[in-house]
């Protein structure tokens, strides 16, 4: 292997960075839709994660998995020409982010993997029939259902409705103030971020461990965003040929530890989808954005990838 070989995971939360036999990560910001330029952005957040890496040397070849991949080949072209210019980079191999998070998760690159973070990214593969379908991660407006955002978002929509008088009592009330302040300012502190995607996906965890508790409007919340995974799960399982059960492999920070969010999705996934097998990852995006860097052809993700080669 010639040249230094790079993983990149980035969403908008933060974006993480790896060289491959190195087994430090190194971490930036990530991008946000409400603060300018994408594709600036996340050039940005390379640059700033390959200075605190400080290494020598070209690299290679870098694969990147990202949220909001631009659309258009001018754009992925753009994107591509900038992490070229601050790796130095040979090759640069963009792809979405649940390309990377498959790869992942499932080594054999059989089966579902279905990522939660900020948004939602699923991935159906099967490379004997030569299938690879994407479901959801449509964005926060438009999909993205069972997120952190959503489940975020249904948290402090919860405690202003309880606040109103338009539905009841949440031990989420205390929870949202802790992190955002008093509630009559609490509207005007979110509308008003530059970030304001992360800053509602960050309430997740709250919602989720407050579930945890016994709040029964939690858990109402928990429950539905359960359920909507499981409906993505299962409809991506309907892609993959035969009647063999199906890896399905539940991938991200908000799921990692298990927990109610995690036991109402099995719970659901069972029930409307027996053909579905839980898996425990072998890892995560990063793993998966490290290991297709490692090789030079990426088998059944090959088509899904945009290859940029550099001068």
């Amino acid at each position: 292997m010639s040249g230094l070989r790079v993983g990149v995971d980035g969403g908008q939360s933060r974006l993480r960075l790896a060289i491959v036999g190195d087994d430090r990560v190194h971490e930036a910001s990530g991008f946000s839709y409400h603060a300018g330029d994408p594709i600036t952005a996340t050039i940005d957040a390379v640059e700033q994660a390959w200075g605190s890496a400080g290494a020598a040397g070209r690299v290679e070849r870098v694969v990147l998995g990202l949220t909001g991949l631009p659309t258009s080949a001018n754009r992925r072209d753009a994107l591509s020409a900038g992490v070229a210019r601050v790796l130095r980079a040979r090759e640069v191999v963009l792809g979405a982010d649940n390309v990377t998070a498959h790869a992942g998760a499932l080594p054999e690159a059989y089966g579902v993997a279905l990522t939660v973070g900020t948004g939602v990214g699923c991935l159906a593969v099967d490379p004997a029939a030569r299938t690879i379908r994407r479901l959801d991660g449509w964005g926060h407006l438009l999909g993205d259902d069972g997120s952190a955002f959503a489940i975020g978002r249904a948290g402090v929509a919860a405690v202003l409705r309880a606040h109103d008088g338009r539905g009841p009592a949440t031990a989420l009330d205390a929870v949202a103030q802790a992190r955002y302040g008093p509630v009559r300012q609490l509207t005007e502190r979110i509308y008003t971020s530059p970030r304001m995607v992360d800053d509602i996906a960050r309430f997740a965890p709250d919602v989720v461990a407050t579930a945890a508790a016994g709040d029964p409007v939690s858990v109402h919340i928990v429950r539905s965003a359960a359920g909507e995974l499981a409906h993505t799960a299962a409809s991506a399982v309907a892609f993959v040929a035969g009647t063999n059960r199906v890896p399905v492999a539940l991938v991200g920070r908000l799921v990692a530890a298990g927990g109610p969010l995690v036991d109402a999705f099995h719970e659901a996934l069972a029930a409307g989808c027996p053909r579905a097998l839980p898996v425990p990852p072998a890892g995560g995006a990063l793993d998966g954005a490290r290991r297709l860097a490692r090789l030079d052809h990426c088998g059944p993700y090959q088509d899904h990838l945009h290859v940029y080669r550099g001068s």
